[in-house]
């Protein structure tokens, strides 16, 4: 279960901004590590997953909004390795029907429990997912599965880079990807998060949790678009721009600030020429179909 993925591919990029800047940039296509459990999902994913199994549950218990990934992951894997799953979904007014994501995780024996807002709130509370454990008898994976055990997964994509690099990137939600990845750096190397999230500085203090105070990493939060899955014209322009150059396709989440921020701190002169930066795709593409659903397809794909 869970085999480790062959390596994947590290993609240069070529522009006239890097060339004139001095700068290379390199994309580390976790996107192509599964059709269905892809980036980051499958790093943090798989050592819980084994955990879970260790300890003898039968079935996973997870949290999520209406167009998570690691809802729609998580599904997959436990349809795939023999677990049952059961989703938390922030936000009542939803069905299993509203969009792509739960139909998807649905389809794949999802059991989908809605809960309002100011309930999901309590979704790091030590007593209520005591109940939850004992009235699903299930193993509990965090909200975008953050936890110790996704830290190892992710650690493992520094080990598979074998050039040398100044920088790594990856998009921030819950903080589990640049805690992982910082935790594995070595030598004067700096893991840099771009938030999606809107004034969400407590992320700071849990990648310090996570990932332990002496590690190099820093968080950018002025690329969020106006918050969690909020975008303009000037997002949808670069993705579509991106993937018409590069031919890889980003998505407005996640992926598609991450760059954006990257290139714009390129173009700021945040960078020394000679500088080498690694960004991690971190999948997230199967969110775009209920994206483009939703605002009259203006994502290229």
């Amino acid at each position: 279960m869970f085999e480790s993925p062959k390596p994947t591919q590290l993609q240069q990029l070529f522009d006239p901004i890097l060339s004139k800047k001095g700068i290379e940039v390199f994309i580390k296509r976790e996107d192509q590590i599964d059709a269905e459990i892809s980036g980051n999902k499958w790093r943090k994913l798989k050592y819980n997953l084994l955990e879970a199994k260790a300890q003898g549950y039968q079935s996973i218990l997870t949290f999520g909004g209406a167009f998570s990934n690691h809802i729609a992951a998580t599904a997959a894997a436990c349809k795939r390795f023999g677990f049952q799953s059961i989703g938390i979904i922030r936000g009542d007014e939803l069905d299993s029907n509203s969009n792509p994501t739960l139909q998807k995780a649905k389809v794949d024996g999802m059991n989908l429990q809605f809960i309002s807002r100011p309930d999901y709130q309590k979704r790091n509370q030590k007593d209520w997912l005591e109940l939850l454990r004992e009235e699903y008898q299930a193993f509990i994976i965090p909200e975008g599965g953050s936890n110790q055990l996704a830290l190892k997964g992710v650690a493992e994509i520094i080990d598979e880079i074998e050039i040398d690099f100044d920088f790594i990137a990856c998009p921030v939600g819950t903080g589990g990807t640049l805690a992982g990845l910082a935790s594995q750096l070595s030598g004067n190397q700096t893991a840099l998060g771009v938030s999606c999230l809107k004034g969400e500085h407590y992320l700071e203090n849990i990648v310090q949790d996570l990932a332990g105070p002496a590690k190099p990493w820093q968080i950018f939060h002025d690329y969020h678009f106006g918050g969690y899955a909020k975008f303009d014209s000037l997002l949808i322009e670069f993705i579509n721009h991106f993937k018409k150059v590069s031919g890889i396709q980003l998505d407005p989440v996640y992926t598609g600030k991450m760059m954006y921020s990257i290139f714009d701190q390129i173009k700021k002169g945040k960078f020394d020429s000679g500088n080498r930066i690694i960004c991690v795709h971190t999948g997230g593409l199967q969110g775009i179909a209920g994206f483009n659903e939703q605002n009259n397809y203006i994502l290229n794909t």
